[in-house]
Order: structure tokens, then sequence, then C-alpha cells
């Protein structure tokens, strides 16, 4: 957490612990930065306002060959595990900060988060967001409590005009960064995890450039038990994380995007707390491809009636994408660390997802344009027991010969094998039927 104002100092000697990107540190001085006593406290003090989340045996575990069970963060208030690590950080600051303010200038889980938690604690809090943010976001941040104020076109605009008021009313200004307080509350996801689920073989966190959780709650895993391993997934777009641990210190993917699709896994923000935490702790790090990810939330809205972001969907896509198979027949937690898509991107998440998992499909043939042949066709996607989803009729720029009709159709299957079978069926009968290729 970084913490800028004219208190710097607020949060005792806890952030005067950072190191330099170009320091090294060895595990003795990390556990100095973050110790398991300090994740205890943590749990201890935000236990009355944070959730205690369920972490749950997922029907998924037949399909992927392992038991599963996932930690649902996305149940908290606000939708995300961000609450943990802010409502710790808040209930830190001396009463007379509490009393002056804080302030945020993002959009992010973060902001909605602090929001919601100096609201519930009766701070005063301002949130700065470009006036890019779509208003359902706005007025769920004003639910929440916060003072909003849309200032400028980017997210630098809005925080240059958040630190200017932080400097000239008092308030604390507030950016997501890998402080000992906030890395202990987000940590103690790892604490629960540990109790919920005995017997555990390995926990799988969303990583990215935002990791504090990961390297959080690894510390109290490993802890607690040495043996538990600790794997990381972020984006192949972007694998951040990875470039980070192989250079040593924090590096910028050109290649991030700030599409809201992603949230915070595509972050770059992380500090060195965080990436020596991961490096010490974490067993492994694996990046998966934007499919997988949209076939992970496929998932977890079928079998958990979970509705999830990519970062919630991450950690479930490394099991999709066969990333970790030396897990299989063990016992794993996956967090679902998020659940804030916003609801056009949602639909045209699962229309996609759906397409890649192969049970919404498209073809065109042409028929005669005699009566009976259009129902003959549909008797065929009868048999088949394919759902029809659309069916389009070209007569008019039609290219083959005369008096035909190029039907465009688009259906839904049960899976890739039921697709192959109906496949096989049309080319039978139309031998000149055309698939498009997803």
């Amino acid at each position: 957490m970084k913490i800028v104002s004219r208190n710097e100092e607020l949060l005792r000697d806890a952030l005067s612990c950072i190191p330099q990107p170009s320091s090294r540190i060895n595990l003795a001085s990390c556990n100095k930065l973050i110790r398991f006593e300090d994740i205890s406290a943590a749990a201890f003090k935000i236990q009355s306002g944070v959730q205690k989340t369920p972490c749950m045996y997922s029907r998924l575990s037949k399909q992927y060959g392992m038991d599963i069970y996932l930690k649902k963060e996305f149940l908290q208030y606000t939708g995300s595990v961000k609450e943990r690590g802010v409502r710790y950080l808040l209930t830190s600051l001396p009463q007379d900060q509490q009393r002056k303010g804080v302030i945020v200038a993002s959009d992010s889980n973060f902001s909605m988060a602090v929001a919601y938690h100096a609201s519930e604690l009766r701070i005063p809090v301002f949130v700065i967001m470009p006036t890019s943010t779509s208003p359902a976001r706005v007025k769920m941040c004003r639910e929440y409590g916060a003072m909003v104020i849309s200032y400028g076109t980017t997210a630098k605009d809005s925080q240059m005009h958040a630190r200017r008021l932080a400097q000239e009313n008092g308030y604390l200004y507030l950016e997501e960064e890998d402080s000992a307080v906030y890395l202990s509350g987000l940590g103690t996801v790892g604490l629960e995890v540990y109790e919920q689920v005995p017997k555990l073989d390995a926990v799988i966190f969303p990583a990215g450039g935002h990791c504090g959780l990961l390297a959080g709650s690894a510390a109290a895993l490993k802890h607690l038990n040495p043996h538990i391993c600790v794997i990381g997934v972020e984006s192949e777009s972007f694998p951040v994380l990875q470039q980070s641990l192989k250079a040593g210190h924090p590096t910028e993917d050109q290649a991030c995007n700030n599409h809201h699709f992603y949230g915070d896994v595509s972050g770059v923000c992380f500090g060195s707390n965080s990436l020596q935490l991961t490096g010490k702790l974490v067993d492994k790090v694996v990046a998966v491809r934007e499919e997988d990810i949209l076939i992970s939330m496929l998932r977890l809205l079928e079998y958990e009636r979970a509705t999830v972001d990519a970062e919630g969907a991450i950690g479930l896509a490394a099991l999709v994408a066969g990333k970790v198979p030396e897990l299989k027949g063990k016992r794993v937690a996956v967090v679902i660390c998020s659940g804030n898509l916003e609801l056009h991107l949602l639909q045209q998440c699962i229309a996609r997802a759906l397409t890649l998992d192969n049970r919404v499909c498209r073809f065109s043939l042409v028929l005669s344009d005699n009566p009976g042949d259009m129902s003959k066709l549909l008797e065929i996607l009868a048999r088949e027991e394919a759902r029809v989803l659309d069916i389009k009729q070209e007569r008019t720029f039609v290219t083959s010969e005369l008096f035909t009709v190029e039907v465009i159709c688009t259906v839904e299957t049960r899976d890739k094998i039921h697709t192959a079978q109906l496949r096989n069926a049309l080319l039978e009968r139309y031998p000149t039927t055309a698939w498009t290729e997803r």
C-alpha cells in the first residue's frame, strides 16, 4: 500500500522496511517485513468487518481429476478480496487521520473496497474517478458511502487531482501497493484456506501485476505447512510476474492491456516486497491464454452458479488449460478472488466462451428455393438435437445457380462430440456445407 500525504509515517515503521527494486533480501528479512504474527493479528482485527468466505468442494473435481475446493472471495460485500487488506489498513490508521479522511483515485476493486470500509468505519472517504468510468461503477461507489468526483480523461489526471486535494485538505492519499499492513490483511486468505481444507496439497492464486494476495497468503501457508504447494497464475498476454522474477526486480510489460476485462490481472504496479516474497515462497508461476480464462468463467457459472471476472477465474484457468498436471489426484484449493464484471462484458464473455467450448457453431449451405427444402433441413437439426439460435436466408446475393437460397444457421450443441456428429450428418445430406471456424 502506498501512502502519500504530509503524514507518510502514519503506518509506523512498516513502510520504512520497503526495499528498493535493486536491493536483495533473504528469507529472514522477508519475515521481518511480514511475519506470521502480523497475519494472525490482521485476521483478528478484521474479523468483525470482513466475511469469512466459504471454501467449498466443487463439482468440477471429477472433470479435472482432483479434489478441487473453491475459496469464494467474490462473496465479499464489494465482490473482491481487496477488502481484507483495505480493512486492516484503515483500522491501523491513527484516530486523527481517520477524522481527517482518506482519498483514492481509480475505479478499481481497491477503490471500491476503500469506499465501503471507510464509510463503515465512519472515515470520510473521497474517490476521484476518470470521466470514462462506467456510470454503474460510479453509482455503486456512491452507494457504498463515498464522495465520488469525476475528474480527468485518464487515470493519471485523476491521481494528480487526488494528490492535490490530499495536500490541500490533509487527507491521506492511498494507492494500492505492498506495505506489510496491506499484505498482512490479504494474507488472511491463506490462514482461512488452511483452516477450512484439511490435508491440503496445493493452493492456486491469481498473480499478475498485483500479486499481494499471492505473496501474503504464501507467507501464511508456508509458515503453517512448508509442504503445501503455492501456485500463481497470470495471463500469457502480459506475464509481468514471470518477467519480474527473472529480472530480479519489478518490470513493466509493454503489452499490458488496460481493458476492463482483465482488471488487476494486467496491472504493473506491484512492489519489491511482493516480488521478493513471491520469489522466496511461491513454488510455481504459470501463464494461461485468454481463451482458457473465458472457459473458466463459463465453468464457474455453470457448475458453481458463480459470476466472476477474469481475475476471479484465472486460477481455475490453470486447471482448464492443463498447466499443472502434477496436481492430478491431489487436494487443491483455488482462490476465486473477484466477481466485479460489468454486465455488457459478461454477455460478451459467455457468448465467446460457448463458441470456444464448441457448443455454439455456425454453418452455411445452399438449398434449392423450393417448398419443403427448408423444413427438411430443420428436421435434420431436430433429429440431431441441435438447438437453433439463429437462421438467415439470402436470395439476392447468392453466387450459385439461379433459384437457390443460401442458409446461414447458428446452433447450440451439447459439446465437441455432439458438434462433430451434427457436422457429419449435414455433410452427408449437403456435401457443400461450409462451417465457420471459431
